[in-house]
Formats: C-alpha cells, sequence, structure tokens
C-alpha cells in the first residue's frame, strides 16, 4: 500500500510483527502448565496471528540506530498479563538493519516475567523478482528441516491447523531439502487457493541458532 490507511483498514499482514503466536491456535485455547486459556476466536473457530488485537496493530516505540553504514531501527512493544488471553507480561523486540553488504535482517527477541508462549514472526510477502515482474513459482526455495506438521481441515470450509503429528516431507510435496522451485508439486499440495500452509520443524539444538531456508530468484540473484 502507498499509505498507512491501507494496511489499518484490512490487510493480509504485509510486512507486520507477527505475535504473541504466530498461525493458528485450534479452536482458540490452549494449555499450559495444567491450565486452559481462552482466546479470541478472529479465524472462525480458531485464534489467528495473535487474536482480534494482535501485535500487527499495535503501537510499536521506534529508536533509529547509530551507525551511517548499518542503519537499523528497533521497535520494542511491551504486552500486558492477559493481553488476548495470553499469560505473562512480554517485553518483544525487533530490529531491522540494512547492511553495507546490501543484506536486509531482520532481529527478534522477547523476555517474559511467567511461563508463556511466544511464536514471533516477520510477515512479508518476499518478492524477490521484484513487483510486476511475475510471479514466485520459478523461485528455487530449499528447507533443510525433515519433518512438517500436517494441516487438518476441524470444521467444513475451515482452515487447516496443525494436528499435533508430525511427519516425514520424503515423498511429500513438502520436501525441500534439496533446492526446487515452488511450483515444482504446487498443485499437488491442495487447498483452495492451492498453496504451503505448513510448519516445518527445524532440525538441531533447540537453543542454538541453525539455518532453517533459503530463497533465491534465479533470474535477479536475490537470495
Amino acid at each position: 500500500y502507498e499509505n498507512v490507511d491501507g494496511y489499518v483498514k484490512k490487510t493480509p499482514y504485509f510486512g507486520t510483527t507477527v505475535g504473541r503466536i504466530a498461525n493458528r491456535i485450534k479452536n482458540a485455547e490452549f494449555k499450559l502448565e495444567g491450565k486452559t486459556y481462552k482466546l479470541a476466536a478472529n479465524n472462525g473457530v480458531h485464534s489467528l496471528h495473535g487474536g482480534t488485537k494482535g501485535w500487527d496493530k499495535v503501537i510499536w516505540t521506534a529508536v533509529p540506530g547509530t551507525s551511517a553504514d548499518d542503519p537499523s531501527v528497533a521497535f520494542t512493544y511491551v504486552s500486558k498479563d492477559g493481553e488476548e488471553g495470553f499469560p505473562g507480561t512480554v517485553t518483544a523486540k525487533v530490529v531491522y538493519t540494512l547492511t553495507s553488504k546490501n543484506e536486509f535482517k531482520v532481529d527478534m527477541e522477547a523476555t517474559t516475567d511467567k511461563t508463556t508462549i511466544v511464536n514471533m514472526a516477520h510477515h512479508s510477502y518476499w518478492m524477490l523478482q521484484g513487483i510486476r515482474n511475475g510471479g514466485t513459482k520459478d523461485q528455487t526455495l530449499t528447507i533443510h528441516p525433515d519433518k512438517y506438521t500436517p494441516g487438518k481441515i476441524v470444521k467444513a470450509g475451515g482452515d487447516a491447523v496443525p494436528d499435533g503429528t508430525l511427519k516425514n516431507v520424503e515423498g511429500t510435496p513438502f520436501d525441500f531439502r534439496k533446492p526446487k522451485p515452488i511450483g515444482k508439486d504446487l498443485e499437488a499440495v491442495g487447498g483452495k487457493p492451492v498453496g504451503y500452509d505448513n510448519f516445518w520443524v527445524v532440525n538441531g539444538d533447540a537453543k542454538a541458532m541453525r539455518p532453517v531456508a533459503t530463497l533465491k530468484d534465479p533470474k535477479t540473484g536475490r537470495v
């Protein structure tokens, strides 16, 4: 959109920071340490992307960085205990940096004062080939994980939510362990509209940084 109004009125989360939880929570509730927490059902019977007023709809505090070579801006937001039904006060921080190496970096972190669940996501739609230069089907995608979470439709005509099981990607359209064009197995994924809308389970030590996925546009070389 060309102005803020477009984002405020209605948008599929273009470029936002999604929180506290990206993706759907089945039946808008979850259990944590023996207690059930009820959330807003803003996506049919499910909770989507943080609820009715998720982190994409709140005002963050912005502070510009001080580096001339790597200009950045840091956004912070304090989500109070009980906001949208989630427990614990969470302080979230997102730093956007345009580096001297022509990289766009998004660094996220969050701290909490009690046990809670957090799954932040940067929700840009990446058009590496540029606007009006074709679609994404020819872009090459690599996703390292060897397992994903199948989606299950829990209500007729509704969206799929993870059903709690894990499935190996081998032999499925979800196998991107070797680079392949996004469009190669797209039709086999199914759905209305056809498309990928799943989690992959990241391999390795959960407390260590490790590569997850790489997307490349073969025409421009953007990665």
